[in-house]
């Protein structure tokens, strides 16, 4: 008949009575041991310095409307953003914020882009344009007076991307039908509907060839 005290082990050496001894001793340890509370842990934790996650500003210079503005800016950044937040430039409007309405419309060396799909260090080296490059010396340029003369805003959100994206098209080609026109405007969209208006406003830019 084999040993009373061999049957009882759990494992080589070490008796089931043994073991459980040393889980009591160990419990009772750890409840008599003195534990710092959740409250005086919060407070710890509030007088560390907090540490910022992510990537870091980085110093960029854009040329916006002829004129260089210089900043520091993180690169996750869209253009969009860098021109309204960061450089006081409002007059591309964020509406869809998702490359659909067009009313964020840009010209990058001449081309219409939407500042809301593309970051701003994408944009470095180029000439960037915005609606408020088409007035001058107390001057109106044709695209937006053409606007005016036709009412062809009602809100306004809108209208920034549409001038730009229209002087685009007809800096590309002067001598444009209306349909031509309102071909290089399909990427913007008018929630108020004044579409008739800005109709109106191509016919007379059309006739006098931009």
């Amino acid at each position: 008949m084999s040993d009373p005290q061999q049957r009882t082990r759990n494992g080589p050496g070490v008796t089931r009575r043994d073991f459980l001894r040393g889980s009591g001793a160990v419990a009772t340890a750890a409840l008599t041991t003195p534990v710092p509370s959740l409250l005086h842990e919060a407070a710890a934790q509030k007088t560390e310095e907090v540490v910022g996650l992510g990537p870091k500003g980085v110093p960029i210079e854009l040329s916006v409307d002829g004129a260089k503005i210089k900043n520091t800016i993180e690169p996750r950044i869209t253009l969009l953003d860098a021109l309204r937040d960061y450089m006081d430039t409002t007059a591309c409007k964020r509406v869809c914020d998702r490359g659909t309405c067009g009313a964020c419309t840009v010209l990058l060396d001449g081309k219409p882009v939407y500042s809301c799909s593309m970051l701003a260090l994408e944009a470095r080296g180029k000439e960037i344009k915005t609606a408020a490059s088409l007035h001058g010396d107390g001057k109106l340029d044709p695209v937006p007076a053409a606007f005016v003369a036709a009412d062809a805003q009602q809100c306004g959100f809108c209208t920034p991307g549409f001038v730009v994206s229209m002087r685009a098209t007809l800096d590309k080609n002067p001598k444009a039908t209306p349909a031509e026109v309102e071909a290089g405007l399909a990427g913007n969209i008018c929630r108020c509907g004044t579409y008739e208006q800005m109709r109106h406003a191509i016919e007379a830019l059309c006739k006098k060839g931009g």
